[in-house]
């Protein structure tokens, strides 16, 4: 609904290339930049001017980047690797990650001006264990997505079938459940999904792995947040439910890495 919202959407994933390559790959450069450089190149950045940038797991991009990276973003202007010349470009950002970078700050490996410049509207995405409602959506759009893809008739899946799953605690959370349901789809016959699948049981029948203590003290501090709306402290706020003083809740929080949803 912004007005980016026909320009140029590129993503790049910041694990793929090496740190040369991703220097080239998001800022450019000149011909003969470097041996090989036999002509321009114009970089991501550059050719999202006026769109967005999608930076995949940002958490691994190096520290050289990352500096030039908070230029673009404090400044406005990058420079193409063999040149001088500073190219003003706008282009809005939005970055994932599935590292803590709070401690990767803390560790020295990512930079902590680029984490507050990035830090402005976080969303956290839960895993699919804190979301079990969402397993038979998904379950029916894959048995739907395989049965078309192969020329498959599968659109029932069976009441048992769908409690294994909702019971499952899905450590490769939303990539696992697809998996197991293209293999389900490519073994079964006929309109119903067949549990007489040895894949699908060796995947989904596995127990879940016994919780720490600290993962279930952060899961019940997130549920009450999410139950108070975000809320730490006050009559409604998540240290009322909890029935901790709120200064104890927040230093919990910070230790167990949570941050308000």
């Amino acid at each position: 609904m912004s007005r980016r919202t026909h320009r140029p959407l590129i993503k790049v994933n910041c694990t793929v290339l090496d740190p040369g390559e991703l220097e080239k790959e998001l800022f450019g450069y000149e011909k003969n930049a470097f041996a090989g450089a036999l002509r321009r190149k114009i970089g991501k950045l550059e050719l999202a001017h006026g769109g967005t940038v999608f930076l995949d797991e940002i958490g691994d991009l190096p520290l050289a980047v990352q500096a030039k990276l908070l230029r673009l973003l404090q400044e406005g202007i990058l420079e193409r690797l063999g040149s001088t010349e500073s190219i003003q470009v706008d282009v809005r950002l939005v970055a994932a990650t599935n590292r803590n970078l709070e401690q990767q700050v803390a560790e020295q490996r990512f930079r902590l001006d680029l984490f507050y410049r990035l830090h402005i509207f976080t969303i956290h995405n839960l895993p699919l264990r804190e979301r079990r409602a969402d397993i038979p959506l998904l379950a029916a759009h894959f048995v739907q997505k395989f049965s078309r893809k192969m020329g498959k008739k599968v659109s029932a899946i069976p009441p048992e079938i769908l409690n294994e799953l909702m019971e499952y605690d899905f450590p490769g959370n939303v990539r696992e459940l697809e998996n197991i349901l293209e293999r389900a789809v490519m073994l079964s016959d006929g309109e119903v999904l067949q549990r007489e699948n040895p894949l699908f049981r060796a995947s989904a029948a596995k127990p879940a792995p016994f919780k720490k203590l600290a993962d279930l003290q952060r899961d019940h501090i997130v549920a009450a947040l999410q139950t108070a709306k975000g809320q730490v402290s006050g009559e409604n706020g998540a240290a009322k439910l909890l029935g901790m003083n709120d200064k104890t809740l927040y230093a919990k929080m910070q230790k167990l890495g949570i941050r308000r949803v």
